[in-house]
């Protein structure tokens, strides 16, 4: 088995597995589709994977377990499951009744839910989450939601990914209320946990002072050890075990999501993108946007718009 794969979108996964699926497509950023309509021929085990994106199950009826990190979990019916991007993951199914799968990126999380998603939904920080079981009338609520959203996204209306994010809105505060509503990131799990999560919260705390021009100078990694009083080998260490991914990498995937909300957004000159995330010069963010995405910010901002 291939290990560790980092896997951008559930095509990508898909692909790697050798699946075909023409159920969904997630250039959008949004996926959501019933599992039992890909995997077809059980029990299947995933490659192992490192996921670019968050994603929930809502188990209606499937066994099957799910490995994060160092931790095994039995999936069973009526259950929710969430992970989030970064963790070593693999899965397993023996059996496949009625499960929706919803995946997101924080791409999307932002342009259609809220731009502060985490000051609404700080429950998406957290790095590995046990299944969670619901009543029969929590599950059917659930799941009437999800028939929504399905019914959207299979649509090409002119509004589609507005009220996808409306109704995501009403699914994310239903998962809050049910298990979420006292959460803090803060003080859940370990130590290594809490500096994981302490340096997810100031990574967007940070991109969140650039846009708003409360600061234009991008932060360091010294500056995020800083942060919390740790050595920058240490802090450097303990976020690349528990998330497979450095610093810088982190930072980078922050700056190109931030690049792509704003260049989505026809009021700001590319060269203001630019100063807002913290490059004196455009060239230097066009060249920055360039070499991540192999795209130019103005080619992308062209595809966006169909221009």
């Amino acid at each position: 088995m291939l290990k560790n794969i980092p896997i951008k979108n559930l095509e990508e996964l898909y692909d790697v597995m050798g699946i075909l699926s023409s159920s969904f497509e997630s250039s959008s950023g949004f996926t959501i589709h019933h599992l039992q309509d890909t995997f077809i021929n059980l029990p299947v085990t995933s490659v192992a994977f490192r996921p670019n994106y968050f994603s929930f199950l809502f188990i209606n009826n499937a066994f099957g377990n799910y490995t994060i990190d160092d931790q095994k979990f039995n999936v069973t019916s009526q259950t929710v499951y969430f992970t989030n991007p970064g963790n070593h993951r693999v899965f397993h199914w023996e059996e496949i009744t009625d499960v929706y799968l919803v995946t997101f990126d924080e791409a999307y999380l932002k342009k259609y839910v809220h731009a502060d998603i985490y000051d609404h939904f700080s429950f998406l920080l957290t790095e590995t989450v046990a299944p969670r079981k619901l009543s029969q009338a929590e599950f059917k609520g659930i799941n009437k939601i999800c028939d929504l959203i399905q019914e959207e996204y299979l649509n090409e209306t002119v509004f589609k990914h507005q009220v996808i994010g409306s109704l995501m809105v009403v699914l994310l505060l239903k998962i809050k209320e049910y298990f979420f509503q006292n959460y803090n990131p803060i003080y859940e799990g370990n130590r290594s946990s809490q500096i994981v999560k302490n340096f997810k919260l100031h990574l967007e705390q940070h991109f969140r002072d650039l846009s708003s021009g409360n600061t234009a100078v991008q932060m360091r990694v010294q500056d995020y050890a800083e942060k919390q009083a740790l050595h920058v080998n240490y802090i450097s260490s303990v976020i690349k075990n528990k998330t497979g991914r450095s610093i810088n990498a982190w930072i980078i995937e922050k700056t190109i999501t931030e690049a792509k909300v704003l260049l989505q957004n026809s009021d700001f000159s590319i060269k203001e993108i630019g100063i807002r995330l913290g490059f004196l010069e455009a060239p230097h963010f066009s060249n920055y946007f360039k070499k991540h995405t192999s795209t130019s910010p103005v080619t992308y901002r062209k595809q966006y718009f169909n221009i």
